[in-house]
């Protein structure tokens, strides 16, 4: 399919002009030294036989970790049983040890891209189960010490997060995946290792179905390392609630990471259009940044050229930020900006930010996000609120909330009184109320 120029000079001169904060200062720095600086990897997915000219030099130049985009599934590297080829992934590999890069394996067991032998073959659970983890041994100990993250089990779920019926969900059950992860552990014992899925970047039914999945995992002694989420978006709707289902993840003990982002929008794109995906992209990039354990953040492709949207979504494309003459779009300066060096107020201080996250007759509840500002660690926090129309707190957890007359008063527990520079803790409650609910004021922070 012939995919249509989207972005043009002009467009860009307009929206890159007066980037926000930041950015200008950010503006001669690559993007993977503005990531690393920030302590995450910016990341981009690959065709390895592009990996020439302009589309080279841009993927080392600007991202410090290469995924490739079809090199590593299991239909390209053995698409006959027992015969591996090896090109493709080896390509992408050694470019990015040439360029002192990451790799994130993507991805060893997934429903989609199998060879037929596999999706059409007709398995005992013991043969399939041999099969799958002799195919995951193979593949991760070819690139032990060469992969850094790998996607040991792509997209496992359904939209409810039920388990998806694959070859693999319907003759093994949720027992493919343990196995999956335990032959990839033993293979590698270094790299780390992730489940990644799609439709998971907000609170939902899905992520919900995958973070009971994870906490099952691990109370099996299962090795996963971290959880990926694709963020696939749509142009102005970046999940209001993606750093905090990040920081839920996080908070299991799991790295998380942002894997496959793009932002696709209906053509033609315009200024108005490029603009609002240059601040999509922002708000994504800095939700990673807010959680502690957010390793990083991989677009899925950077250059319009080597988009799939077009292909699978007619009508819309634009998503990467790079147009297809690899000129940088405004979402490259949303991103450079989110990276940017930030000047905090002072060595310590912090904010908090009230939200009502669901309300219902007579109660309510609440959660308040505690954000380190300085340049050195909290090393504890109390949060001060008036509440303007009497409600009254019945119910808190990760902080010691008390309340005298309006005045409500939380302070940190044990385990979460300890903020790194540039992160953020959350606490909720129950609350009741009469009448109307407004919000407080002002919150203190200290």
């Amino acid at each position: 399919m012939l995919r249509r120029l989207i972005t043009t000079t002009a467009l860009l001169a307009a929206a890159l002009t007066g980037a926000a904060g930041g950015t200008a200062a950010a503006a001669d720095a690559p993007l993977r030294d503005l990531a690393e600086a920030r302590g995450i990897h910016l990341g981009t997915a690959v065709t390895g036989g592009k990996l020439t000219g302009a589309y080279a030099d841009t993927a080392a130049a600007q991202f410090g970790s290469l995924t490739p985009g079809n090199e590593m599934k299991w239909g390209s590297v053995e698409p006959v049983r027992g015969q591996y080829s090896w090109t493709g992934a080896d390509r992408i590999v050694d470019f990015a040890e040439a360029h002192g890069q990451r790799v994130r394996g993507h991805t060893l067991v997934w429903h989609s891209q199998l060879p037929s032998w596999v999706s059409g073959g007709t398995w005992t659970p013991d043969a399939l189960r041999a099969v799958m983890t002799d195919h995951v041994t193979t593949q991760v100990t070819r690139y032990k010490g060469r992969v850094h993250q790998w996607d040991v089990v792509n997209e496992p779920l359904n939209e409810d997060g039920t388990l998806r019926q694959s070859v693999f969900g319907a003759t093994l059950g949720e027992s493919y995946i343990a196995d999956a992860f335990r032959a990839a552990r033993a293979a590698d014992p270094a790299a780390k290792l992730y489940l990644n899925d799609y439709s998971t970047d907000g609170v939902g039914a899905k992520s919900d179905g995958m973070y009971a999945l994870v906490r099952r995992l691990l109370a099996q002694g299962v090795p996963v390392d971290g959880v990926g989420f694709q963020a696939h978006l749509i142009l102005g709707q970046v999940p209001a609630s993606l750093e905090a289902n990040l920081r839920r993840f996080a908070d299991l003990g799991v790295d998380v990471a942002v894997t496959e982002l793009d932002i696709r929008m209906t053509l033609p794109a315009t200024a108005e259009k490029l603009d609002r995906q240059k601040a999509d992209y922002a708000a994504v990039t800095r939700a990673c940044l807010a959680v502690t354990r957010c390793a990083g953040v991989t677009v899925w492709g950077f250059t319009d050229s080597d988009s799939w949207i077009p292909d699978f979504f007619p009508g819309q494309g634009a998503a990467t930020p790079y147009d297809e003459q690899l000129n940088p779009k405004p979402a490259y300066a949303g991103i450079a900006g989110a990276l940017a060096p930030v000047a905090p107020p002072g060595p310590a201080g912090c904010t908090a930010t009230y939200t009502a996250q669901s309300q219902w007759g007579g109660g309510f509840t609440g959660q308040v996000t505690v954000r380190n500002t300085g340049t050195a660690p909290l090393a504890g926090w109390t949060v001060g609120w008036e509440y303007p129309a009497g409600q009254r707190i019945t119910q808190a957890w990760n902080a010691a909330v008390t309340q005298t007359g309006t005045a409500v008063t939380a302070t940190h527990l044990p385990y979460n009184g300890t903020v790194p520079a540039g992160g953020s803790a959350t606490f909720g409650f129950n609350a009741s109320w009469t009448g109307a609910n407004p919000p407080p004021a002002a919150l203190t922070c200290s």
